[in-house]
């Protein structure tokens, strides 16, 4: 099993989706900024350094918003989602194919990776 995790950035009602890129497995589905957790890191730094190197931001974790693990045919992640607020930078495409700030009413005009889909719907409903 392997712990990832990312960040639900809002802003102005809308939050922060990113395009995986072509070299990569689930190429141009839609995730939350985040990635693996490192060793001796905790998850709130992974997270830090995570939003750093795709973005190009710094931010400051919240609190955890939920996690949930989901076992895809090649691997299973434990996927932990913070909230997170963005406190230096400007968001930049350092490593996906695209960045959008997305009403959730607008979740269902997007392909998301399927780890995400029981994250969205709690999005749904709570922002």
């Amino acid at each position: 099993m392997i712990e990832v995790v990312a960040a639900l950035i809002v802003k102005d009602g809308r939050f922060m989706i990113c395009q995986r890129p072509a070299n990569k497995k689930r190429a141009f589905l839609w995730e939350f900024v985040g990635g693996k957790v490192e060793k001796g890191e905790s998850k709130e730094q992974a997270l830090v350094r995570e939003c750093r190197e795709e973005l190009g931001v710094t931010v400051r974790p919240d609190a955890l918003f939920c996690d949930v693990e989901y076992e895809y045919p090649d691997t299973t992640v434990h996927l932990y989602v913070f909230r997170a607020q963005i406190t230096g930078g400007v968001p930049q495409k350092l490593e996906h194919n695209d960045i959008k700030w997305i009403m959730p009413s607008e979740i269902s005009l997007y392909e998301f990776c399927p780890a995400d889909k029981d994250i969205l719907a709690k999005i749904v409903n709570e922002l």
